[in-house]
């Protein structure tokens, strides 16, 4: 199975996945790494001798413009599989279209519950007990795509954003590497 990660940050989720590979826990191979800016996560890639993109919207005078670049450069890897792994865009409905049902994206709650930006905010605010993390895909909606995995995290006594999300994140790389692992298997579609 031929993947693209796209990142925007510090390329944690990347990371997991790239150590799956190498433990050859994962049998996929990471074609390409983009990101909509310079961040850590190519430098990851690069690393690993995997080539890397940058498709910047400010390089592009529409968001329509931007969509269609990044659509075609991912396009060009032939990749089975997109993942978004911390990617902080959103991409519009012809992006997702064009890739309908392999475009894997993971969410910090326990989705339907908590779509958005501020998922651990709003899972606070709202008082839950229990929340945790959800690998789906991505469809023209904001998190609304059908849930492929989840796993629960509970929510500690004395919790902040901060605390509850770094635990969050800890089971997000693990549930994003099994989830990308049955993909690839053929366990799940």
């Amino acid at each position: 199975m031929r993947i693209v990660v796209m990142v925007s940050g510090s390329g944690t989720n990347l990371q997991s996945i790239l150590d799956a590979v190498a433990a050859g826990f994962l049998n996929v191979e990471v074609a390409a790494v983009g990101a909509d800016k310079p961040c850590k996560g190519l430098e990851r890639a690069k690393e690993h001798g995997i080539a890397t993109f940058v498709v910047s919207p400010k390089d592009y005078a529409t968001r329509e413009a931007w969509n269609r670049a990044l659509e075609q450069r991912i396009d060009d890897e032939s990749p089975d599989y997109i993942i978004f792994a911390g990617f902080m865009r959103i991409v519009d409905a012809d992006l997702v279209n064009r890739f309908a049902g392999r475009i894997i994206n993971t969410h910090p709650a326990l989705l339907p519950s908590f779509p958005g930006a501020h998922g651990v905010r709003d899972a606070l605010a709202y008082g839950v007990k229990i929340t945790g993390v959800t690998v789906h895909v991505v469809d023209a909606g904001v998190d609304t795509g059908p849930i492929l995995d989840q796993a629960a995290v509970p929510v500690l006594e004395g919790d902040d954003e901060s605390a509850l999300h770094e635990r969050i994140k800890v089971q997000e790389r693990s549930l994003l590497v099994t989830t990308i692992k049955k993909l690839s298997e053929g366990l799940i579609d």
